[in-house]
């Protein structure tokens, strides 16, 4: 018989040998953890655990070849769970271990076992363990190790994310999702554009598991950094997708941190997306306020470029491209002109009692928008006279202040109105005489004005409109 290899040593802690029973795996497991791998091991060591993986995967293939043998499974899904867990904890924070597990081609095993996981069809908690065991060990030895993370992206890519993330499972979405994160760089977001399934996947995961940490971050740390995939993204996602990424580019606008020079660049492209995809879908919503078959996903959808246009247009940066934008301005107006008439229709969705349910805890899609409307309105005339000059024209300031208006369906409406009528009025003496012409000859209530914080004064012949001394608090 061959003698037996000697005993190795952690840190003045003998490792079973040979390593060739449950029992001797998990005492290394163990053992690897205690360190907290503060200490490398031999690469016999990590052969020993491989050979072990090696044999048991040929259990599972021949499960996957013939159903009947899925039941004599039990010890050798046991045995793969702790080679997994045993790999997977010396590869945290040891980029020793890392490269020995690596150079062994242990990578390329795993993933071959996680493509037969997929293939049994066996409802076994011990299969379940297995396959996360064996995500979380791809998932450290890529963690801060770039040869690793290409190892795993050459095997991984793109079968394993189709497969993955689209999973019942929660943890194992999680875990594909860590793998997806930690292997992302610039040349592998291209690869991501050729597949967007993978994309919209990710998508889908953070809109089913919002508490989970690794789609949220794979979104705002890598996708939103990359306007050419987040276009290609959204022209194939559905309704419900488009509104999930919508509110986490609202989440980037409205974050504690505020954006970066590098960020900039970036969002001006996403600004194009969003107002060319608004001024596009303006038709759409028009009909919304007579039709009274609309459907409240696709509704929710565009109305959600609003409420992305409104944060964007609160960045400096951001807002004066959005101002010059073409048919932006014009669009706001127009459907702000629908949605006055069609808010005293109750079959609108605009109406007060307007009620289209889309999927989750929305009870009306049109709620809030006209507020947002007048919002973007206002903003977009922010210290610009050439819109303020085009509202003028297009008969915009009567129809502004014809809606401040009690209106349950839309919070903050008076205070929006306030707001957008002295942008249209700062530093531009033709849209406050209007204001003034309109109080004189009854088309404006003096008395509004007074609650919006403004009065006419007459001086000679002239209408002065002014800020009265205590203006509302916006």
């Amino acid at each position: 018989a061959a003698p037996r290899p000697p005993p190795a040593r952690l840190s003045g802690v003998t490792v079973p040998a040979p390593i060739q029973d449950l029992e001797a795996l998990r005492a290394l497991t163990a053992l690897f953890k205690e360190q907290r791998n503060r200490e490398t091991a031999p690469r016999t060591i990590f052969q020993r655990v491989l050979d072990i993986l090696k044999k048991s995967t040929h259990a599972v293939e021949l499960a996957c070849r013939d159903p009947s043998q899925a039941e004599h499974l039990a010890s050798s899904l046991q045995l793969i769970t702790e080679c997994f867990r045993c790999l997977r904890n010396a590869c945290i924070e040891c980029p020793v271990n890392q490269n020995s597990i690596r150079n062994l081609d242990t990578i390329g095993v795993a993933v071959d076992l996680i493509f037969l996981f997929r293939e049994l069809r066996v409802e076994q908690e011990s299969l379940l363990t297995a396959f996360r065991c064996g995500l979380q060990f791809l998932g450290n030895i890529a963690s801060r190790n770039e040869d690793s993370q290409s190892i795993v992206w050459v095997h991984a890519f793109p079968e394993l994310f189709l497969s993955c993330l689209n999973h019942p499972d929660k943890k194992i979405v999680a875990y594909s999702s860590m793998i997806l994160f930690t292997s992302l760089n610039s040349e592998r977001m291209k690869e991501l554009e050729e597949n967007l399934n993978i994309a919209i996947d990710v998508i889908e995961a953070h809109q089913k598991q919002p508490e989970s940490e690794w789609p949220f971050l794979i979104i705002t740390d890598h996708f939103l950094k990359s306007p050419e995939l987040v276009k290609a993204m959204y022209a194939k996602m559905s309704s419900q997708e488009r509104v999930t990424l919508l509110d986490l580019i609202i989440a980037k606008l409205v974050g504690d941190e505020p954006l970066t020079k590098d960020d900039i660049p970036v969002f001006l492209s996403h600004a194009e997306l969003i107002a060319s995809t608004f001024v596009d879908r303006c038709e759409m919503l028009s009909k919304l306020t007579s039709e009274q078959h609309a459907d409240g996903e696709e509704a929710l959808a565009t109305i959600r470029l609003l409420d992305v246009l409104c944060e964007m247009t609160a960045n400096t940066d951001l807002l004066s491209y959005l101002q010059v934008f073409p048919g932006l301005l014009e669009r706001g107006l127009d459907l702000l002109r629908l949605i006055h008439v069609a808010g005293n229709d109750s079959a609108s969705i605009f109406s007060s009692s307007g009620c289209i349910r889309a999927e989750g805890d929305i009870s009306s899609v049109g709620e809030g928008f006209k507020s947002h409307l007048i919002r973007l309105i206002g903003n977009l005339c922010y210290k610009n006279k050439d819109n303020q000059d085009k509202v003028s024209e297009l008969d915009g300031i009567p129809l502004i202040l014809d809606s401040c208006r009690m209106d349950d369906s839309n919070p903050f409406l008076t205070q929006w109105v306030v707001y957008a009528i002295r942008n249209l009025t700062e530093d531009n003496s033709q849209n406050q005489d209007l204001i003034a012409k309109m109080e004189e000859q009854g088309l404006a209530d003096a008395s509004l004005l007074k609650k919006m914080g403004f009065e006419v004064e007459k001086r000679g012949d002239k209408l002065i409109l002014k800020p009265t001394s205590d203006p509302p608090p916006l």
